[in-house]
């Protein structure tokens, strides 16, 4: 059964950092695909940023570029997110997400996920 467990979220101003993990677990699939998808209250679920965990080929949503960094543990099997130069905006719901026995150039900032975490929340305040 795969598993993915996020941690790292919390209340923080902005400009600040975080670094968000998320550890997976249930699967031996070696290429796969990793994100990190947020939704805010009222607002359009959005993949943020994924990383083929083959090769390590990541891709960013416009709003993130230059901000946040996917890297990617395949010893640990642990996907991290790290956030700097927080904004209000950067506010909500952090998913962890996976699909598995994923070719690199199908993991796309437009992949549909199959596996979720239960979330982590991020709230920057101004």
């Amino acid at each position: 059964q795969v598993r993915l467990v996020e941690s790292g979220g919390r209340s923080v101003q902005a400009g600040g950092s975080l670094r968000l993990s998320c550890a997976a677990s249930g699967y031996t699939y070696v290429s796969n695909c990793m994100g990190w998808v947020r939704q805010a209250p009222g607002k359009e679920r959005e993949v943020v940023a994924s990383i083929s965990t083959s090769g390590g080929i990541t891709y960013y949503a416009d709003s993130v570029k230059g901000r946040f960094t996917i890297s990617h543990d395949n010893d640990v099997k642990t996907v991290y997110l790290r956030m700097d130069s927080l904004k209000p905006e950067d506010t909500a719901m952090y998913y962890c997400a996976a699909s598995l026995n994923v070719r690199w150039y199908r993991c796309t900032i437009g992949i549909e996920f199959d596996y979720w975490g239960q979330g982590t929340q991020v709230t920057v305040s101004s």
